[in-house]
């Protein structure tokens, strides 16, 4: 199992950036693919972005294709989500999430098994 921290989240206006980082423990960490989920107010958890254990595949949303980046930096323990051109829609709790790579669904939280405490998003318009 390993320990995630979610960091970097705030209030921005619309069409602003932010970069979240999510912070894991354990020298294992490379071993794990790692997602991004979001949740809104009175809606469902949502799938955001994820990456494989090394970094060579990415996965995204339709919603935030073309705004938001997902990266990791092994050696630091540590995975990214740069998010560009931020709208209203964005605004949410966002989650990071480590599964074992090759088991389940990127897209699904069912697949993922440790969760970072989340973090807060504000975009006003």
């Amino acid at each position: 199992q390993v320990q995630l921290v979610e960091s970097g989240g705030g209030l921005v206006q619309t069409g602003g950036s932010l970069r979240l980082s999510c912070a894991g423990s354990g020298r294992t960490f490379s071993s794990y693919a790692m997602g991004w989920f979001r949740q809104a107010p009175g809606k469902e958890r949502e799938f955001v972005a994820a990456i494989t254990w090394n970094g060579d595949t990415t996965y995204y949303a339709d919603s935030v294709k073309g705004r938001f980046t997902i990266s990791r930096d092994n050696a630091k323990n540590t995975v990214y989500l740069q998010m560009n051109s931020l709208k209203p829609e964005d605004t949410a709790v966002y989650y990071c999430a480590a599964k074992y790579d090759s088991s389940g669904s990127y897209y699904s939280r069912l697949a993922y098994y440790s969760w970072g405490q989340g973090t807060q998003v504000t975009v006003s318009s």
